[in-house]
Order: C-alpha cells, then structure tokens, then sequence
C-alpha cells in the first residue's frame, strides 16, 4: 500500500529583497493578500491535501513568522467579550495544534534544494510535499489535493507544472517531456532556467512538489547548479536518470507569482474581487481610474 503524503516542508528563509523596505522588519510570508498572509494561504491549501505536519525551513528575523501560528489568549477573549463570532473564528482557523509545526534553521542562502535537505531529518523515508509559498494558486480545490490525489495512483515524485511563453523560460526548471497524458505528462528530463532557444517544452515547473525519500538522498550527494546553489530540480533530475517515475501535474486554478511585486498586487486585486463585501466597491474603483487614466492621455 503506498504511504499518504502527510508531511509538507515550507522554504521560507528568503530575505524578500524585492520588497524592501517593508521585508526589512515584517517577513515576506506575513504580507497580506486582502486580509490574509501570504503563509495561510500556503497552509490552508496543504490542509486541504491532507498535509499533518508542517515544517518551515526559515532564519534569522522570522519571528513574527512563528508568532503568527500561535494562540492569542487574549485577543480571543476580547473577540469573545465583544460577539464578534466571525473574527473569533478567522483567529482560530490560523492556530497550530501544539506538535504540527516545527522550524528548522538554514544557516546560509545555498539554494531550494538546499533548504529542503535541512529538513530530511524530520522527513525521514516517507514520500512529502514540499510548497513555496509565493506560488498563490487560486482555483476550486487546491493544487496539490489535485496533485495527492493524482499521487495515489502513480507514486514517484510529481512536479506542478503550467505553460508559460518561451521568453519566460529562463525563469524557471523546465520540463523535458517524455509522454503527454493530458493532466498527467511523464518526464524524460529537467532544465534549470535554461535559454528560451534551449528550452526543451513550454511547460514550467511552479512552487508545489509531491518528493519521495530519494531525493534527499540525491541532494546530500549534489554540487552547486545554476546560479551557484544546489538546484531542487537537478536532485529530481537524478530519479529520471535512475529510471524511477516522475511526473509533471498540470493543475486547475489560476496561479499569481506572489514573490515579484507585480504579481503580489494582481493576486490582491483578484482576491478581493473574488469577496462579496469588497467586489462592487472596488470595481467602481477601478473603473473610474482606468477612466481618469484614459482622459489624461
């Protein structure tokens, strides 16, 4: 019987440069879209999948990151004294039962595949997911339910994979496909931010991985890849080569690159279109601007 996916590592020890000044005091996965940080996204998504044990691989300034998952007594009990049963509930659906969440340190910025060989501890053999929070994916159900239940019929590593324009390409782990099942594509090999002429398809690897044990094993044997650091994907690229299964997922839903500044204010502006309470405000908003730019050009 294959073992359920029960453990996701969260890589979260980036500096968020691209924000400063405002990463240079708050964490990057504490920035809200709306009204929501970033992190709750990524851990409401893995709860949907069935994920029991969270693991966030962070460093030096993410206390607030740590405080954000604990209990506030005391704002609880205000909340409650007032009636205010709906941000009472909002509160508590962001505690951690005492036991799922661990915080391990990475020491110096070697790369993703680094970050999570920090955690093979904690992992031990049993397949895991591994999630970035930056990578926002908004749809009917989350994408890596979509990926846990695909997982449970092919086993081996999975991927999320999307279609992005070959100008692109240089941004991202690229996809060498092998046979294209549809949502399911099998992968002859991976391409760590190669040139667009050099890219082997037009499907990017996102922030959402499903990993067995192997590839810790692979990333304790890797030297330094592409930009100098230990590339995730060149320890996945081992399992091809070993001739053991891995898939790239095409998922549903609408994925918003939350780690560049552009893509953060898309998802803020989607996100809130999406609530019942904001969406016919700030259409009215964003029409009358679009209108004001329009005369003023």
């Amino acid at each position: 019987m294959r073992r359920k996916v029960t453990k996701a590592i969260f890589p979260v020890a980036g500096l968020g440069t691209r924000f400063l000044p405002a990463t240079k005091s708050v964490p990057k996965e504490i920035m809200t879209l709306v009204d929501r940080p970033l992190i709750q996204y990524a851990i409401d998504e893995a709860r949907e999948a069935g994920i029991k044990e969270f693991i966030f691989v962070t460093s030096r300034g993410k206390g607030a990151l740590e405080d954000y998952f604990d209990h506030s007594p005391q704002l609880e009990q205000e909340l409650r004294k007032k009636g205010k049963d709906d941000l009472l509930q909002a509160l508590k659906d962001t505690n951690m039962e005492s036991g799922a969440i661990a915080y391990i340190r990475q020491h110096k910025a070697l790369g993703l595949g680094h970050a999570v060989s920090c955690a093979q501890r904690l992992i031990a053999n049993e397949p895991f997911a591994v999630i970035l929070p930056d990578d926002v994916i908004a749809g009917e159900h989350g994408c890596l339910k979509q990926m846990v239940d695909a997982y449970e019929e092919t086993g081996g590593c999975m991927v999320a994979a999307m279609e992005v324009p070959p100008t692109k390409a240089s941004a991202y782990g690229v996809l060498d496909v092998k046979e294209d099942m549809g949502a399911l594509v099998s992968i002859k090999g991976m391409v760590e931010k190669p040139k667009a002429d050099e890219a082997p398809s037009n499907l990017a690897v996102i922030g959402r991985y499903i990993l067995t044990p192997d590839v810790l094993r692979n990333l304790n044997k890797q030297e330094s890849g592409a930009g100098g650091e230990i590339q995730l994907t060149d320890a996945i690229a081992k399992e091809i080569e070993a001739e053991r299964n891995v898939f790239g997922f095409r998922f549903k839903g609408q994925r918003y690159d939350c780690g560049s500044k552009a893509g953060f204010l898309q998802a803020t502006v989607a996100f809130a279109l999406a609530r019942d309470e904001l969406r016919d405000e700030l259409e009215v908003y964003l029409e009358e601007m679009l209108a004001a730019r329009k005369a003023a050009q």
